[in-house]
């Protein structure tokens, strides 16, 4: 019995401490932050790439970008996850076709990005 009430009274003084202790406040967004999903190398490739293109197979940008199978599935789900881009599958007879185009959200995104870009190159040559 006396275990347990020695039990009790640790999580009421670690309860008691943490409700002590400052509210932190999530961080204000710079107007300058560079949306870190586009500005990652390989996905700004991909968002790039699909900005000139109506659309453009996984084989094609797996060459256009010189990367492995991985390493652009990997990279295109989170441009898929955002709704940046858009997967469409088909098959052509038994062989899979893959396709991705960019969305609406995805080409606000990318031009909001080239903005910040634009001001920082400016920024820095002033």
């Amino acid at each position: 019995m006396a275990k347990s009430v020695a039990r009790q009274s640790t999580v009421d003084s670690r309860q008691s401490s943490v409700s002590r202790q400052p509210s932190v406040e999530p961080k204000k967004k710079n107007p300058m932050d560079l949306d870190r999903l586009i500005h990652e190398r390989l996905r700004l490739g991909i968002i790039s790439a699909l900005a000139v293109n109506d659309r453009l197979t996984f084989n094609d940008l797996k060459r256009l970008l010189q990367t492995t199978d991985g390493n652009l599935s990997v990279h295109a789900r989170k441009l898929e996850d955002a709704e940046y881009i858009v997967c469409d599958k088909s098959f052509e007879g038994r062989i899979p076709r893959t396709e991705y185009r960019i969305t609406a959200a995805g080409r606000k995104a990318f031009e909001k990005y080239l903005a910040h870009m634009e001001a920082i190159i400016k920024a820095a040559r002033t």
